[in-house]
């Protein structure tokens, strides 16, 4: 490399996992399993899945969609400061998402934001963007 040569930052460093989630059969059972009998600490409800604490990940059992939970599947949720500029980024390297950016929850002071993508071998990955109320996108 020449000292000419300025090498440039990637846009998208993923490096934090922010969520991890499985489907399950039976979301009532698995929420008595997860939250009584594991002693996991219990976070909220959105539809069709729980959330729950687990040290620094958040951890999400859910009823299964086809199109981003498979049953016994795993989801790799990582977490990104500005998810409009990493889907943008992505979408530029013709990488195909599964489900654009959208609001899944107003939560006390954030809204949580996700898109879905699959990797070369078809496993699901979550982006997930937790957007301060004053600052989250219009129109979405």
């Amino acid at each position: 490399m020449s000292d000419n040569t300025t090498a440039t930052e990637p846009v998208v460093h993923l490096d934090r996992i922010g969520q991890i989630a499985i489907s399950v059969s039976d979301l009532e059972r698995s929420k008595e399993f997860y939250g009584g009998t594991l002693g996991m600490k219990f976070l909220f409800d959105a539809g069709p899945m729980a959330f729950y604490q687990c040290g620094e990940t958040r951890f999400m059992i859910g009823a299964g969609n086809e199109k981003t939970v498979v049953p016994g599947g795993t989801i790799l949720y990582f977490r990104v400061d500005d998810l409009n500029a990493v889907h943008a980024s992505l979408v530029a390297q013709d990488v195909y998402f599964l489900v654009e950016p959208h609001l899944v929850a107003k939560m006390a002071g954030h809204d949580l934001w996700m898109a879905f993508l699959k990797d070369p071998d078809g496993y699901t990955i979550g982006l997930m963007s937790e957007v301060p109320r004053s600052a989250a996108p219009e129109g979405k």
